[in-house]
């Protein structure tokens, strides 16, 4: 990461920073010499998280309850399961004001026919985010890259492009830098949030992909 990226010197604030998902980006980020932390509801299990990654890649990674990760990040990125998704956004509105908000979050169910993606009222869980956080900045990325690579200390490249959604183009082109900190992976713009949808349900594909073939499959985006 060069110094002149507008994502360097900025702390990264990983809500759900103990799941699979929230835990391998918050373990590139800090391979990538950006500070992170790892924000929890349990703030001792965050703390614990966080030293592992310190062990396991080097760099200023610390953990906090939620709340307080929130307040310390510079960018947030929201990546906690679908079901507790609205109401932990709508405790944090006043530490994520004025804010880079990045939702990762897919609304998916799951039964004998496998993944599928759920009905959401305001449209996408991007959407819901920004509903909530009105006085913060809201980006969809992120919905798409295998927690399983991100967290192989052996795979060096993560090969996927990362399409990111939004509003706002200083914000968007922010994420995008952001997720290029990971190698292998480009951040391309989707468009604005009222296509994080589909985005957002490509995941259920992508896990049918998966189970068939015994991959992580991840998307490129081809021609540009």
């Amino acid at each position: 990461m060069s110094d002149d990226s507008p994502i360097s010197g900025k702390t990264i604030a990983v809500l759900g920073g103990t799941g699979p998902q929230g835990r391998g980006l918050a373990r590139r980020f800090a391979a990538a010499g950006l500070d992170v932390v790892i924000g929890s509801r349990n703030a001792e299990r965050a703390r614990s998280t966080a030293e592992a990654l310190v062990e396991a890649v080097g760099g200023n990674v610390t953990g906090a309850a939620n709340a307080d990760a929130a307040a310390a990040g510079d960018v947030v990125v929201v990546a906690v399961p679908w079901d507790g998704h609205k109401e932990l956004l709508q405790e944090l509105t006043a530490p994520l004001a004025g804010k880079v908000v990045v939702d990762c979050v897919n609304p998916l169910g799951f039964d004998k026919q496998g993944a599928y993606a759920l009905q959401v009222e305001e449209g996408s869980a991007a959407q819901q985010a920004a509903a909530i956080l009105v006085d913060s900045t809201v980006v969809g990325a992120f919905h798409n890259v295998s927690a399983v690579k991100l967290e192989d200390p052996a795979v060096d490249q993560v090969d996927t492009d990362v399409l990111v959604l939004g509003e706002v183009r200083e914000a968007t082109d922010l994420v995008q830098a952001l997720a290029e900190t990971i190698p292998g992976v480009r951040g391309v713009y989707g468009g604005r949030l009222r296509n994080a949808h589909q985005v957002e349900a490509l995941t259920a594909n992508l896990i049918s992909v998966n189970r068939r073939y015994k991959a992580h499959a991840g998307v490129r985006i081809t021609d540009i």
